[in-house]
């Protein structure tokens, strides 16, 4: 792993309270060592606004989870910052940086070099290759992809040996060693997971970006993938992932932000959050606690839909008391 700028203390519970308690749990709140900032992100598909972020800063050091309901824009979100997608506003009022470095015009590959690295909520793992492969891909600056350069093994054979041996010690961290020769997809969809978070690290990045890093994972591989998280943040890197389950995000978010329909609404604690207002009305609608039952019906309706069910009832056990027999022999009689 990279020198982390972050103090190691940080692995240290109480020192992450300490560090964000003075932090206003407001949306775009201030930090004191912020190693992501984005200012006037907006991205429309025709007439309708997907994100629309005024401020947001990302405390180093710690994780920081990013919640809201579906379609209120987290995953786009991701793929602005980090280069997959421009924001309406490009040129228009649109900035964010990373480690002081703006990254308004900077594509997905130069984003990733500067150390701020992603997953995806569908997993992007090379089907058709190794495991081994699909981690070594995840190298930069690979003497071996420089066509000229790759003609001659002598040049990049003690470099791809390195990068070989990291990729081996990284799946042996996540438990894939086993997998190393099976293509990837053969894997289970928690197993993707797992070996996508592990090539993300090939990159050795600063700041690590999961969108939905628990989804189709089954319980038996939650677990692993929280710990892993966990050391991440633990080792000094800066964390932000996106997530549904509120159980986990409690479990191990340092920091809460909130989206819903396409702005941020909410930041703090994650006890914080669950009780805001705002967030329970994003989650569960403005008019989630209107009592539908509270206007009174009158006596004389009340009466009146009593008398309707009643003669409905007799209507239907006067049918049940007549037989199939009774039925037939009424007819034969009205033909007499």
């Amino acid at each position: 792993m990279p020198d982390q700028t972050t103090s190691p203390s940080l692995a240290d519970p109480e020192a992450r309270r300490r560090l964000m308690a003075d932090v206003d749990a407001t949306p775009g709140s201030k930090k004191s060592d912020p190693i992501l900032v984005v200012n006037n992100i907006v991205r429309q598909f025709g007439g309708m606004t997907a994100v629309n972020v005024d401020h947001l800063e990302v405390q180093r050091g710690i994780i920081t989870a990013l919640i809201g309901p579906n379609g209120a824009g987290k995953t786009t979100f991701f793929n602005l910052i980090t280069g997959f997608d421009k924001p309406t506003t490009a040129g228009k009022g649109a900035h964010w940086s990373f480690e002081g470095k703006v990254l308004d015009k900077t594509s997905a590959s130069s984003v990733a070099r500067m150390g701020m690295v992603r997953t995806f909520q569908l997993t992007k793992a090379l089907s058709r290759m190794t495991v081994r492969d699909n981690m070594m891909l995840g190298a930069q600056k690979q003497t071996g992809e420089n066509l000229l350069k790759s003609m001659f093994k002598p040049m990049w054979g003690g470099q791809e040996r390195e990068i070989e041996a990291k990729a081996m010690e990284l799946l042996d961290r996540f438990n894939l060693l086993e997998k190393k020769d099976d293509y990837a997809g053969s894997l289970s969809g928690g197993q993707r997971k797992l070996l996508e978070m592990a090539r993300a690290l090939m990159s050795d990045p600063t700041m690590i970006m999961l969108d939905e890093p628990m989804a189709g994972v089954n319980p038996a591989l939650t677990q692993s993938l929280l710990g892993h998280i966990q050391s991440l943040r633990d080792e000094g890197m800066t964390v932000l992932f996106v997530e549904h389950d509120m159980h986990v995000v409690r479990h191990i978010s340092d920091w809460v932000a909130v989206m819903a329909e396409g702005r941020l609404v909410a930041e703090g604690s994650a006890d914080a959050v669950m009780s805001n207002p705002a967030v329970i009305d994003a989650y569960l609608g403005a008019h989630h606690d209107t009592d539908l039952g509270e206007e009174e019906v009158s006596e004389e309706a009340l009466a009146e839909i009593i008398e309707e069910v009643a003669a409905e009832e007799a209507g239907r056990d006067a049918g049940d008391e007549r037989t199939p027999d009774d039925a037939g022999s009424g007819g034969e009689e009205t033909k007499k």
